[in-house]
């Protein structure tokens, strides 16, 4: 394979998922591969014009508006584009009840000029395909890939609070968390009178809803050790979303030793290894489901099965790498 000289521009620094993805591309790509340094909207300009100049294939790595201006430019040039696509502004947007038409503009925009989507899990590739029928041709997938040191690293947890259910997400309504509270009201009722659901993420259009609930405990943001420390303190992490593209929380709650249960729609089940029918909530709005689930995970955890059926050599940074290469030099070859 004819490696091709890329260009990858997004936002690497800011410590959000898809900055995270950027990243680690930016730490394993070839020696070569050309990368956006500047955030000055004055020298973005001429560093996009000459690195796509500079290049094979121009790739943009997350939803920003100057994807606008990077695909212009690489359309004046005659350059192959890529678009990597962690989620759905549009839609996204809509179930967190904050439409915004303005980034929808953007985003169907973006979509219209890269030469090929890729989404971060097949998942979300198929989804993308119905969602978007007019560009299905060039949807295609590359699976986010994990850092294998997160394995090493975690603990077991071994003083866990068998009390405690945890999530993130905040009052984010897609994460659907409400859903998650009414089944531990459920459970407290039912099984465990001191069972309590611990959360962090930033507010949303649920965060009042959830704060009413006296068994919440609503951390807000924190930082990534913190959430670690609680991914080894909980007795289980419930992701509940009714849309994830790939969610990379349940894999570092495995990382930690710590029980997951998974609504279907977490991208990330696509890595995972022996999955069963008792780790994933099939209808993320039924709540008695979820806490038939709590109830039997909590009893029988699933955590050292689910860990052992990830292959960290087929899912890590550097396999993603290759096969982000494989696309971008098909893609190169077609011109």
């Amino acid at each position: 394979m004819n490696v091709p000289r890329i260009f990858l521009a997004g936002d690497a620094v800011s410590g959000t998922g898809p900055a995270n993805v950027t990243k680690y591309y930016i730490s394993r790509l070839p020696e070569g591969t050309l990368y956006q340094k500047f955030r000055n909207k004055f020298l973005r300009v001429p560093e996009i014009m000459f690195k796509t100049l500079s290049c094979d294939v121009a790739v943009y790595s997350g939803y920003s508006r100057q994807n606008i201006l990077g695909l212009k430019i690489a359309k004046f040039f005659n350059k192959p584009c890529a678009y990597i696509m962690h989620g759905c502004v549009e839609y996204e947007n809509e179930i967190n009840l904050e439409p915004d038409e303005s980034m929808n503009r953007v985003e169907r925009r973006t979509l219209e000029m890269a030469d090929l989507i890729i989404a971060v899990s097949a998942g979300f590739a198929a989804w993308l395909k119905d969602y978007y029928p007019m560009h299905a041709g060039k949807i295609d997938h590359v699976y986010n890939g994990i850092d294998g040191r997160m394995f090493e690293e975690g603990t077991r947890g071994r003083d866990r609070d068998r009390h405690m259910i945890f999530s993130v997400g905040g009052g984010m309504p897609r994460k659907k968390i409400v859903r998650i509270c009414e089944a531990v009201e459920t459970l407290r009722k039912q099984y465990d009178p001191e069972m309590y659901l611990c959360i962090v993420g930033d507010t949303g259009a649920d965060s009042d809803a959830i704060d009413a609930y006296p068994f919440v405990k609503n951390l807000g943001i924190v930082s990534f050790d913190k959430t670690r420390h609680l991914y080894e303190k909980a007795a289980l992490f419930v992701q509940n979303s009714c849309f994830e593209t790939f969610g990379l929380a349940p894999v570092e709650a495995l990382s930690c030793g710590c029980p997951v249960l998974l609504s279907k729609c977490i991208g990330a089940l696509g890595i995972m290894g022996n999955v069963t029918d008792a780790d994933v909530i099939e209808h993320c709005d039924d709540p008695d489901e979820i806490a038939s689930k709590i109830r039997d995970l909590i009893e029988n955890p699933n955590a050292a099965r689910l860990a052992e059926g990830i292959d960290i050599e087929s899912v890590s940074w550097e396999r993603r790498c290759e096969e982000l290469l494989a696309k971008l030099s098909d893609l190169v070859s077609k011109r």
